[in-house]
């Protein structure tokens, strides 16, 4: 059975996503054509075998599968916009972040000109690119994205979320405001300690501890948010809220800032007083839903 050949591919961006991600293209054996603004930016992808576009029509010339990381919209469209037709019969994965909103009107954009469009949402660091563990969410046409897999398994692993182009984004933001919560949190806690003079190595240890057994109660919180069932036998909202609030007067009075843990003090605040204190934590979920003063 004769092997297929790799795709050739366009990567329009080469930031340090998309230098990575074109990198990776190089390096499965994909003729890759690569375009920056800045044009020194390729330098050294064409050392490693990448071919320069000199110009944006030049670059979607190149190949049919067009994949477009840039900084935000406005900078993909000002590119976009710069080649309008050129791209039909084309299949254009764009890697760039945005809205939903954005996401859904470049789907418009694409369709209005004859482009099949992916909208993706990269689950990775650059330097996760290629690698085990790397994933792409995307939204729109699954037979499209279904043609291009062996393609995109350059990457990382190519998750389907479902036709609607802005799915991928609203993931994206949604995971990522996960992490930085997490984060946040994180800092807040070590920062706190350093108070006492205990080391971020020390500290870490114990976080990574805590974080693997709260992960254990997000699918008990979904269940919960999904039924509307909130009664508890484990932990009421208004002990946590008192919680909260023991966690901001220790910051303060340890002279660290509160910018962290006060708005969760207030939310938890807010939850008891319209009649949620004896609920578990996940009726927040009401409240989350229904911005204050609405």
């Amino acid at each position: 059975m004769a092997s297929v050949e790799p795709a050739a591919v366009t990567v329009i961006g080469l930031g340090m996503m998309g230098a990575a991600l074109a990198g990776a293209f190089v390096d499965r054996g994909h003729p890759t054509t690569v375009w920056n603004r800045s044009a020194a930016r390729a330098d050294a992808l064409v050392a490693r075998g990448a071919s320069r576009a000199e110009t944006v029509a030049d670059a979607v010339s190149a190949s049919e599968v067009i994949v477009l990381c840039v900084v935000d919209y406005d900078a993909a469209h000002a590119i976009l916009d710069s080649v309008g037709d050129a791209l039909s019969g084309r299949v254009l994965v764009n890697l760039t972040s945005g809205t939903p909103g954005q996401a859904r009107a470049t789907a418009e954009w694409a369709a209005e000109r004859g482009v099949d469009y992916l909208d993706g949402a990269i689950m990775a660091v650059p330097q996760g690119i290629g690698r085990p563990g790397a994933r792409v969410l995307f939204g729109g046409d699954k037979a499209t994205l279904t043609a291009l897999e062996p393609t995109l398994a350059a990457i990382g692993t190519a998750v389907h979320l479902g036709e609607d182009a802005g799915i991928a984004a609203l993931y994206d933001l949604a995971l990522l405001g996960i992490m930085w919560s997490t984060l946040s949190g994180f800092l807040h806690g070590t920062a706190l300690v350093g108070t006492a003079g205990i080391e971020p190595k020390a500290f870490t240890r114990q976080a990574v501890e805590w974080l693997g057994a709260v992960g254990t109660f997000l699918p008990g919180f979904a269940a919960a948010v999904a039924s509307g069932d909130f009664t508890t036998d484990v932990s009421r909202l208004s002990l946590n809220a008192d919680g909260l609030d023991l966690l901001v007067r220790t910051s303060a009075e340890q002279g660290i800032g509160v910018e962290v843990p006060a708005p969760l003090r207030d939310l938890y605040a807010r939850g008891v007083a319209e009649g949620h204190g004896e609920h578990a934590i996940a009726s927040l979920i009401e409240l989350i839903r229904r911005p204050a003063g609405a």
